[in-house]
């Protein structure tokens, strides 16, 4: 008697994707539909991680084109915008052989998959580094210089000196590291596309820990953005101790 349906699923489930070829060829002959879908629905997973992988070759261009630099570090920082809370910047190294799939920008992946990315990022980089700049800091000496402070931290807590910082879009002052900026770098570099999440996920775990302190002004969903909800708060609260003066004075 043949495997049932539910035994041939599992099959596939428990099989890496280096099976899945021989499966499908083997299992697309069984002339039950529901095994037939299986095997469709595992060559669609094939094509899509084909393409993925096309898409990352492509995010692998900067990292190959200076690939004469040993230790080439992506730099990138999260809330520039918000009215609320530090500005942070991550730095990371990672393997020149290292694939993580469906890295991206930040911005262009969900709070879920960014914690997942977060984990792998943690695991398979050589080194990291986080860098932050307070709301007070902010406010004394402005969120650009604020932000390129915040990248410099995050440069020296790295285990290891790059040789070669790629950053998104600006050029880091009183860096004796060669540095290339990209616009839009996070969206076209591998090493940039990391830095983005370690920076998105650590500042949002902060943002969540301030709710818990300050949930009046709901924090946790809008991460100090400045949207109409966190406005009336302002207004109807007044600024809290991680609030920037200088970003909120025209809602005062």
């Amino acid at each position: 008697m043949g495997k049932s349906i539910s035994e041939i699923k599992k099959e596939f489930e428990n099989s890496d994707e280096n099976s899945w070829e021989k499966l499908c060829g083997f299992y697309e002959q069984d002339s039950r539909i529901g095994v037939q879908n299986l095997a469709a629905r595992y060559r669609k997973k094939q094509a899509a991680l084909v393409q993925e992988r096309e898409r990352l070759k492509q995010m692998h261009f900067y990292e190959e084109k200076y690939s004469q630099y040993r230790c080439i570090c992506g730099i990138d920082e999260a809330g520039r915008g918000p009215l609320a809370g530090p500005v942070v910047a991550g730095a990371v190294i990672l393997p020149a052989d290292c694939e993580i799939l469906y890295l991206n920008d930040s911005k262009k992946l969900s709070a879920a998959r960014r914690e997942e990315l977060y984990d792998e990022i943690m695991e398979k980089a050589v080194a990291t580094g986080i860098g932050m700049a307070s709301p007070a800091r902010i406010d004394e000496i402005n969120i650009l210089q604020a932000t390129y402070e915040a990248m410099r931290e995050a440069v020296s807590k790295l285990s290891r000196e790059p040789d070669l910082l790629l950053n998104d879009a600006v050029t880091i002052p009183e860096m004796t590291i060669m540095q290339v900026p990209i616009i839009k770098g996070d969206a076209k570099s591998v090493s940039i596309a990391a830095a983005s999440i370690l920076a998105k996920v650590t500042r949002d775990r902060l943002m969540i820990e301030y709710d818990k302190i300050l949930p009046e002004y709901g924090f946790a969903g809008h991460k100090g953005y400045g949207s109409k909800e966190h406005i009336v708060a302002i207004q109807k609260y007044g600024p809290s101790p991680i609030h920037r003066r200088t970003f909120i004075k025209n809602f005062m």
